[in-house]
């Protein structure tokens, strides 16, 4: 039997063996969980960086098409000028001209040049003919990497703050060409790291030493964007927390406190923030007006989801949704944007047939079995008709023809509007189009963005309306930003529906329903006339 003093020491000895090994788990449970973070803000910087690059990219390329389609005049007066508008209405570059020779020929900047100009060498050529030239020296701006691309005789040069700066300046940052030959010139923009060449090559994160990364490529596979971070950084990120949960771990024991902190921590993944809003409805719908050019009355609305993460920072739906669709609950997202249309509009719905909102329907809806009946039943609930409730299907989903097909057949067998959104992406051709059986198409904003230049889209647009006409189909016309692009479709010869910032930018069910009375009250007031269709569209929005 052991003595007084003996358990003293026993208990004094198991409390100190206690507290040492919860202040290791309390250490070691701090340690992984300001690493899984920095992981986590790595991933979301690298995500965001490639869907700007992507969107950097496509504008890159519409705008090399256009110039080398360009009958102005090579380096003339006018095309000079044209060019001029390009970088002034680009969100992405800095400089646009010709080359001829090896030799810049014009630029924005500088003009017509001198034929006596030293000739520059491309770094690479990319495997589409795209040359890629790396810091040249007319258009540096300080210590930043200025990249430039050549299509045929015409080159653009992207700005050289891009990518946005992260919140984290512990966050490193490269750009990575996989077209180039060596890894010397494949280093578009960022800082040189002793990290492996595969870090940079393929899609991942990992721990490589001191260091940890984070890498997204691009759909085409030709750029990668890298974030990277020391993992002495990360630990100075989050330092009250590290001495939390030692100190918790102390006098816990640390295990209990380390494998609770762990779960919390793995929670706060973005996928498990979307799904707790999505279950907790707090994702918001917003609506943007769509305007009967001819009358001007607005006469349906696109339902927009938007979120707001944990951290009370705002994530694309480009981001979430694809979130979604790769955790396979995209589904629920269409769920809950269906309960809330019908329930903000339910009654504007019944007490006006003719008054149309319009929600975007993703991949894997198409082969949801529970997606018709899903609403049918909410319709049914709501007491609204199907034809009150619009479906847009992305022009990209409808690549698998056959249950696209089956599924828009049973859409509009039970009365509901069918759209095929983002229209001239490059997936539909006539027959196509035609054996879908749609009733509108949404043309995309990329042919809206091109009125008033040489690009090629503004030369298909005529052709687009054309065939629509000739199918019978709606047209409606997103990113109507000037009155320019209203009047353009406006003296089209058909009825035409337009969307943009000119006629409303997305808000709230309350602030769409005042635009929509506001809209019917003025129009009462003030009949339309035919000629001042474009006039009465912009009033009424």
């Amino acid at each position: 039997m052991r003595t007084h003093p003996q358990r003293v020491f026993v208990a004094l000895l198991a409390t100190l063996l206690g507290v040492t090994c919860g202040a290791l788990a309390g250490y070691w449970a701090g340690r992984e969980l300001t690493l899984r973070q920095a992981e986590m803000r790595l991933d979301q910087f690298s995500r965001r960086n490639q869907v700007e690059g992507d969107a950097t990219s496509a504008e890159a390329r519409a705008v090399l098409a256009g110039m080398n389609a360009s009958s102005s005049g090579f380096c003339s007066e006018p095309e000079i000028a044209a060019f001029r508008r390009l970088v002034y209405e680009s969100r992405y570059l800095k400089e646009v001209g010709r080359i001829r020779d090896g030799r810049i020929a014009c630029s924005t900047t500088l003009g017509r040049a001198s034929a006596a100009q030293a000739r520059i060498v491309p770094d690479f050529t990319q495997r589409d003919g795209t040359l890629v030239y790396r810091n040249l020296p007319m258009f540096r701006v300080g210590n930043e990497t200025v990249i430039a691309v050549q299509l045929g005789d015409s080159y653009i040069v992207y700005s050289p703050f891009l990518p946005p700066v992260p919140a984290w300046n512990t966050i490193h940052y490269v750009a990575t060409d996989m077209d180039a030959p060596t890894p010397a010139t494949s280093r578009l923009v960022g800082e040189a790291t002793n990290l492996p060449p595969s870090a940079f090559t393929r899609e991942g994160q990992a721990r490589i030493g001191k260091n940890m990364y984070a890498t997204r490529c691009s759909a085409d596979g030709i750029v990668c964007d890298t974030s990277y971070m020391t993992i002495s950084d990360a630990m100075h990120t989050n330092r009250p927390a590290q001495v939390a949960l030692l100190s918790m771990g102390a006098i816990a024991g640390g295990l209990l406190g380390f494998l609770c902190s762990f779960v919390y921590r793995l929670k706060k993944g973005l996928h498990h923030q979307l799904l707790r809003s999505i279950r907790h409805d707090a994702l918001r719908v917003v609506y943007q007006p769509i305007v009967d050019l001819e009358s001007g009355k607005i006469v349906e609305a696109e339902a927009l989801v938007r979120w707001t993460d944990e951290d009370n920072n705002p994530v694309g739906p480009d981001i979430f949704v694809k979130i979604a669709e790769e955790r396979g609950f995209v589904g629920e997202i269409t769920r809950l944007v269906v309960r809330r249309v019908l329930r903000d509009f339910g009654r504007t719905m019944r007490e006006r047939p003719g008054f149309r909102v319009n929600v975007n329907i993703a991949a894997p809806d198409l082969a949801d079995s529970g997606f018709l009946p899903m609403l049918e039943e909410a319709l049914a609930e709501a007491g609204v008709q199907p034809q009150s409730l619009g479906i847009e299907i992305t022009e990209s989903y409808t690549a698998r023809q056959q249950v696209a097909k089956e599924t828009i057949l049973r859409l509009r067998q039970r009365g509901h509007y069918v759209h095929i959104d983002d229209f001239g992406t490059g997936y539909s051709s006539l027959a196509y189009l035609h054996d879908l059986s749609v009733d509108a198409i949404k043309i995309d904003k990329a042919f809206t963005k091109a009125i008033g230049t040489d690009a090629v889209t503004v030369s298909i647009l005529p052709q687009i309306l054309t065939m629509a006409q000739k199918l019978g189909l709606r047209v409606v016309v997103e990113g109507i930003e000037t009155p320019e692009q209203a009047r353009y479709f406006a003296n089209a010869k058909q009825s035409i529906y337009a969307q943009g910032w000119l006629f409303g930018r997305p808000v709230p069910r309350e602030a769409f329903h005042q635009l929509l009375y506001a809209g019917e009250q003025k129009h009462e007031n003030s009949p339309v006339l035919a000629d001042e269709h474009v006039s009465a569209a912009v009033s009424a929005a």
